[in-house]
């Protein structure tokens, strides 16, 4: 039983490593919707930082908690549940953000906006970029060529 378990397991994990993902990756839900796309150049880029939603200081509570747990007996148990607690909401949180970019893109409409971009893409004052949004949300900021025509 452990045999055909283990088996199954390292095929799983060879087959999602083998699998090809390029390009973007979209949303399994809203995949199918008509994107719109703006065309601009970019003005200015300053590094900005996204802060946790929520997720990393909640896991790291709960580790921590968990941790802080197997520490100590009796009201020495209860203060390192709490510290532990504590601790892993702060980790957690700190680990929680994200690198991202705010750029400030003149369209070639003549409108001037502002995106942020997850990630460390380096775009740079003069680029041309295109915003692909879904409604009034932004998919994905690609760089563009630089041969004439974009």
């Amino acid at each position: 039983m452990k045999k055909a378990f283990f088996a199954g397991l390292s095929a799983l994990l060879l087959l999602a490593g083998c699998s090809a993902r390029q390009g973007a990756e979209y949303d399994g839900r809203t995949y199918r919707q008509i994107k719109q796309y703006v065309v601009g150049t970019v003005v200015d880029e300053k590094p900005v930082m996204i802060s946790d939603n929520g997720t990393g200081v909640f896991l790291g509570a709960l580790v921590g908690a968990v941790l802080g747990s197997t520490v100590g007996r009796g009201s020495g148990k209860t203060l390192a549940t709490l510290g532990g607690g504590l601790g892993g909401a702060y980790v957690g949180g700190e680990a929680g953000k994200a690198n991202a970019e705010e750029l400030t893109v003149r369209l070639d409409s003549g409108q001037d906006i502002v995106v942020v971009v997850k990630g460390q893409q380096q775009f740079l004052p003069g680029d041309r970029v295109k915003i692909i949004k879904d409604g009034n949300m932004v998919e994905r900021v690609e760089r563009l060529p630089t041969y004439p025509g974009y």
